[in-house]
């Protein structure tokens, strides 16, 4: 089974669970007063939406679908819009990881790895346009 393949199913059961993406942001906030102050003024029920189709989105990429929505959101996430500094998807990935390691039954070291690969393949479009 490819990367992409094990991160869709290990997704799914996680979006299956109804916390997993309060727990999610719960992680991501508190990982930093940085990360905190940037969504002090954001609509976190639309916010929760966004984060579930941009998973998609890095997952589909990693799959051979376009770039185009990765460098849209690269572009809305820039220095000169809502200057989200490269080093920040670090510990949003690990606010994720640890998440899905506690919604997922069956996450271990080849799930952990194989979303590490495919994100990091999509964010890295992303930082590119900072």
């Amino acid at each position: 089974m490819s990367p992409a393949d094990l991160v869709m199913q290990s997704y799914g059961r996680c979006c299956a669970s109804p916390t997993f993406f309060d727990d999610f942001y719960r992680s991501f906030l508190d990982s930093s007063p940085q990360i905190r102050a940037k969504f002090a003024e954001t609509d976190m029920p639309a916010q929760k939406l966004l984060l579930r189709q941009g998973i998609l989105n890095l997952v589909m990429y990693a799959r051979g679908m376009s770039d185009s929505k990765l460098r849209a959101l690269g572009e809305s996430h820039s220095r000169g819009r809502l200057d989200i500094r490269p080093e920040l998807y670090d510990l949003w990935l690990d606010a994720l990881l640890l998440t899905v390691s506690g919604h997922d039954k069956q996450f271990n070291e080849s799930i952990r790895s194989a979303w590490r690969e495919v994100l990091n393949k999509g964010i890295s479009v992303i930082k590119a346009g900072y």
